[in-house]
């Protein structure tokens, strides 16, 4: 199968992005979808237009859902649908990777204040606004909280494991262009029962843990929401020094 704009599509999977809210996944998601030339579902979009219709915040309605259940059953009920159709999509949602289980499953993720300042420069409405990047931040983090406790109560997954996805992005610096072309090679590429994630990072966002030369792949932990590196600095310190915004890595066990 070939792409709209000639890539080769040898294995035909829907892609399914979810990650950090202010991570771009709506601009990644309509550009990979156009890319692909396949339909692009916004489960986002279903929420919000649940929320203004209750009258409330994006983050209201999320406190909401944690008490009523009826609420996650609709999403989940047209999730499900969706992935029985064996349609090829893109499709935006933070819980299509459990659903979609032979989808290509990607995560973004962004640094919280560039989040931050990215949703206060979207237009405000009664769903979502904000007042300074400060609030913005908070209420993002309460939002992402919520839906966390919400998951491991209900499904017994935690979104924030990164061993989740196949792919995770790093958007804080990196163009939605960059990304996309990201997830196109991985697409590209045939499925493997490899239980290893593979990250493409902001190599100024990962921590080093040794000075040393030592070559090699850059592999990382993730750990109270920072990467660690463990191995290849001397691979991490050239990919900073070059300015490099999203850089190779391995995410390794343990993590």
């Amino acid at each position: 199968m070939v792409g709209r704009y000639g890539e080769a599509m040898a294995w035909p999977r829907t892609v399914v992005l979810n990650g950090d809210l202010g991570s771009g996944k709506t601009t990644a998601s309509v550009m990979l979808a156009e890319r692909l030339g396949v339909r692009r579902v916004s489960v986002g979009d279903l929420y919000r237009r649940m929320a203004a219709e209750h009258g409330m915040t994006a983050l209201q309605f999320n406190l909401h859902s944690e008490l009523d259940d009826k609420i996650d059953h609709q999403i989940d009920q047209l999730q499900h649908d969706i992935a029985a159709s064996g349609q090829r999509l893109v499709v935006d949602s933070r819980l299509a990777w459990y659903y979609f289980t032979d989808a290509l499953k990607v995560h973004l993720i962004t640094d919280p204040v560039v989040a931050a300042r990215r949703v206060l420069a979207r237009p405000g409405d009664a769903v979502e606004r904000y007042d300074s990047v400060e609030e913005a931040r908070r209420q993002l983090a309460e939002r992402s909280d919520s839906e966390r406790q919400r998951f491991l109560a209900r499904y017994g997954v935690d979104k924030s494991d990164l061993r989740n996805y196949d792919l995770v992005c790093d958007t804080t610096r990196a163009t939605t262009e960059q990304v996309v072309t990201r997830i196109v090679e991985m697409l590209g590429r045939p499925p493997t029962a490899s239980p290893a994630t593979a990250c493409h990072l902001d190599p100024r966002r990962v921590r080093p843990t040794a000075d040393t030369d030592e070559a090699g792949e850059i592999t990382v932990r993730h750990q109270a929401s920072e990467f660690v590196a463990v191995r290849g600095h001397r691979r991490l310190t050239a990919a900073v020094h070059a300015g490099e915004t999203l850089t190779p890595m391995l995410l390794v066990e343990g993590a």
